[in-house]
């Protein structure tokens, strides 16, 4: 990758990745049981052929609840991690492109919600708010927007000085003309890299919140609240708490790698392009 080669890591990352974005879609397919059938005569069951996972204290069926927490914690980082990016983008480009007292008022928010506690304002949001899918976004989003629109601003920086933009200016170009054709292009693959790198920080937020009991609600399955619910007997039974556990810092360590992967690959193109362009 360094290169600008792909590397085995980089595939290696990318396939985790796809089967887990293949379980969280096709889990109803993939499940042998429902996620929420409670078998009195199956509590907290070992192992077996018809319990992969064996069951919780319920009697639900570990292994199907693991695959439908796939849809729900995989869902959040991909959404909670993409309207960060919106939200942060937005106003990176608004104060890197426009300047002057937008900038400056971009940057005051900045600078107030990078002195906020992150994890306690979005508790204390999920907690005003009450469980749901708009707070947990909504709590992720507000403490997580300042990095994204720093380094977008940056790059909105880098690119409105530039020549061609500069001769688009002169030849009557419009804002939206320019921020379309030159702005967002140019800082659109910053943008993915850091989105990707961003979903395995919302995917462990998320988590949290649930482990708190203030995201996901039972019994809806979902990897935190698998972990909050096998407190009480993982040292009986401990892979009720290894197998959501598991998943969330397998799926974490993925996207963080395939994501630096990622960055290393479109650095090392955009110096190549320039070198080029010299």
């Amino acid at each position: 990758m360094r290169s600008g080669q792909v590397t085995p890591l980089f595939i290696g990352t990318g396939v985790m990745l796809a089967v887990f974005l293949a379980v969280a879609i096709f889990a109803p397919q993939l499940a042998p049981h429902p996620p929420d059938l409670v078998q009195r005569q199956a509590i907290l069951a070992p192992m077996s052929a018809e319990h992969w996972l064996g069951t919780d204290a319920l009697g639900r069926d570990v292994w199907s609840r693991l695959l439908y927490g796939a849809r729900v914690s995989v869902f959040f980082a991909i959404a909670g991690a993409a309207s960060t990016m919106l939200l942060g983008a937005l106003l990176g480009i608004l104060g890197g492109y426009f300047g002057g007292i937008t900038d400056r008022a971009v940057q005051i928010a900045v600078h107030v919600f990078q002195g906020l506690p992150g994890m306690s304002l979005m508790i204390a949001i999920a907690g005003v708010l009450g469980p749901g899918t708009f707070s947990i976004l909504l709590a992720v989003t507000l403490t997580s927007w300042t990095g994204f629109s720093r380094l977008v601003r940056a790059e909105v920086l880098r690119v409105r000085y530039a020549d061609y933009v500069a001769s688009a200016r002169a030849l009557g170009g419009s804002h939206l003309y320019i921020l379309r054709k030159y702005i967002i292009p140019n800082i659109l693959p910053t943008l993915v890299v850091l989105w990707t790198v961003r979903i395995g920080t919302v995917l462990l937020s998320v988590a949290s919140l649930s482990f708190l009991g203030l995201g996901v609600q039972p019994p809806q399955a979902d990897w935190g609240v698998m972990v909050f619910d096998a407190m009480t007997y993982f040292r009986s039974y401990p892979w009720l708490l290894l197998a959501p556990g598991v998943c969330i810092a397998l799926f974490s360590i993925c996207i963080q790698l395939w994501g630096d992967e990622l960055r290393h690959l479109v650095t090392t193109e955009r110096q190549a392009a320039g070198e080029d362009g010299r």
